[in-house]
């Protein structure tokens, strides 16, 4: 099986939108953003459609719970919804400063990058299980451990299918508002309804 990550990179130092994790990459892309709202301002009230290029949207993030299954012990991490990604990983790193359990698999997983080279960690070789808080959702989730550089979490495509979430690129938000039936989002809102 070949599972390959995407080649989006993040910049820490750039200004978050809407405080929620889409990350402008240059000046030129918070240029585009102001004069958007410059013209929106200038069009409200009106019955015309303003069209505008907006700036080129590179990455959503999202701040996600991690808790680790024995003790419980929590750390609030950055997840980068990369839809170019073909699995749902966790940076080797990350997993071994926080004190994650790695999990062996019985078979390595050959990765390879975007760009067709092979990943400078090597191939997947353990996983790491952990429950996963996001607002009202929650979820026990399996992790494939590779070197993700900056990164410390990706939530590729295998995840963004199961819970196609909402994302308002303008605002910055993303909503849980289609999660499968697995999800603990809905077993929360019955206990919560039941008391």
């Amino acid at each position: 099986m070949l599972r390959s990550l995407g080649g989006t990179g993040g910049t820490e130092d750039a200004e978050s939108v809407g405080g929620l994790g889409i990350w402008p990459t240059t000046a030129g892309e918070q240029k585009l953003r102001r004069e958007l709202k410059e013209l929106k301002e200038k069009a409200k009230g009106e019955e015309r459609v303003v069209r505008c290029m907006m700036w080129p949207l590179r990455e959503v993030w999202m701040r996600i719970g991690m808790e680790k299954i024995d003790t419980h012990e929590g750390v609030t991490v950055k997840a980068l919804m990369d839809s170019g990604a073909t699995g749902i990983f966790v940076d080797k790193k990350f997993g071994e400063e926080h004190g994650f359990k790695l999990d062996k698999l019985e078979k390595p997983l050959i990765v390879t990058n975007m760009d067709g080279s092979c990943n400078s960690g090597g191939n997947i070789t353990h996983e790491v299980e952990c429950n996963v808080y996001y607002r009202e959702h929650q979820e026990r989730m399996k992790f494939d451990v590779c070197n993700l550089g900056r990164m410390e979490v990706i939530l590729g495509m295998p995840w963004l299918v199961a819970y196609n979430p909402e994302i308002d690129w303008e605002k910055g938000e993303v909503k849980m508002t289609r999660c499968p039936p697995w999800c603990g989002k809905d077993n929360r809102n019955k206990e919560a309804r039941e008391r």
